[in-house]
């Protein structure tokens, strides 16, 4: 698990430290504070800490990072994510448990990295990235703009995504740590998503009937992805998933129940960042974390340029999105008593 991780002057982000991450992480701001940004920052680190020295990678972890900074963020130049105004380099440090990797470097920076430091060995497990938008409708175009075009439009969140939906079904028995887990995202799904070789294609698939993944509802290929990287077990117990927007084309109903498979899959070992907008998703996890004294659940808050951490056992603190609910409530009763 990542124990700790800090940035400064990375985007919007001037300072940013947490020292005690969760299980389960959830970010929450006002728009252009900085949540997707962060979430990928620790994304392309742990995709750099994964990639280095896997296979025949004959990379340095500094060429690792710079590209995957490149390509996730899509700038011109990698420096171009350096605060605006800074008069310090940009720095990233995190710790994954207890073992430290940091890197920084200036606004004029182009693809080298100036700094790199790595105490973390190498990593077997994968991290992956959920973007707010689903990738299987868009599985072909993702896969011909990047590997075979190399433009940007599809950054490389949607792309590593695209790629780990590829990889087959393995043969035998899944992870037992995620049996029941899978078990009831498959009730929520109610049927089953698969890729057709034939037509390259993904296809949702219900008892007999089959439906093209153009017609099948955004909610359930969301669930479905999570469910396809267990299956394939591109995800294991270490893993670490970072979700944008984990709400989106939800039905209240249905992420409440995705969120009880999130918390199932946290206590079997994977770690959650998630950046939402909803009111739902935040009192789930209070609700959550109220029941479940023994599972971390950490809200990342940013206010302005000020970053505040706490733990959701300990309380809910205050936030917009609670505050805007109790408005519109007070706001409700004024109106009923007039």
């Amino acid at each position: 698990m990542l124990s700790s991780f800090e940035l400064k002057k990375f985007g919007p982000i001037h300072q940013l430290q947490c020292e005690n991450p969760g299980c389960i992480n959830l970010i929450i701001g006002s728009n252009g504070t900085g949540k997707t940004i962060l979430l990928k920052a620790l994304y392309s680190a742990m995709y750099t800490l994964e990639a280095y020295e896997r296979g025949n990678e004959p990379r340095s972890a500094a060429e690792i990072l710079a590209d995957k900074l490149y390509w996730t963020f899509e700038t011109e130049k990698i420096g171009d994510l350096v605060s605006k105004g800074a008069d310090s380099p940009l720095l990233l440090r995190l710790c994954l448990d207890n073992r430290k990797f940091l890197y920084e470097f200036g606004k004029n920076t182009t693809k080298s990295i100036q700094r790199l430091e790595n105490n973390v060995p190498p990593r077997n497990s994968n991290s992956i990235y959920f973007p707010t938008k689903e990738v299987l409708s868009l599985y072909q175009n993702i896969l011909q703009a990047r590997e075979v075009n190399k433009t940007f439009g599809f950054d490389d969140t949607y792309l590593d995504l695209a790629r780990a939906l590829r990889q087959p079904p393995t043969q035998g028995r899944n992870y037992s740590e995620f049996a029941s887990s899978r078990k009831q995202l498959r009730e929520v799904l109610d049927g089953r998503v698969e890729y057709d070789e034939t037509s390259g294609r993904w296809h949702f698939k219900k008892g007999n009937q089959k439906f093209p993944i153009g017609v099948t509802a955004e909610g359930i290929k969301k669930i479905a992805i999570l469910d396809t990287l267990l299956g394939n077990r591109y995800l294991d117990p270490q893993s670490i998933v970072f979700i944008d927007e984990p709400e989106s084309a939800l039905h209240p109903i249905a992420i409440s129940k995705l969120l009880d498979i999130i918390v199932m899959l946290a206590e079997s070992g994977i770690q959650f960042f998630m950046a939402s907008h909803s009111y739902f998703v935040v009192k789930k996890l209070y609700l959550i974390a109220q029941k479940q004294k023994d599972l971390s659940i950490a809200i990342i808050a940013a206010n302005g340029h000020h970053w505040s951490t706490a733990n959701l056992r300990d309380g809910l603190p205050e936030n917009p999105i609670i505050n805007e609910s109790i408005r519109l409530y007070k706001e409700e009763v004024r109106l009923t008593l007039e």
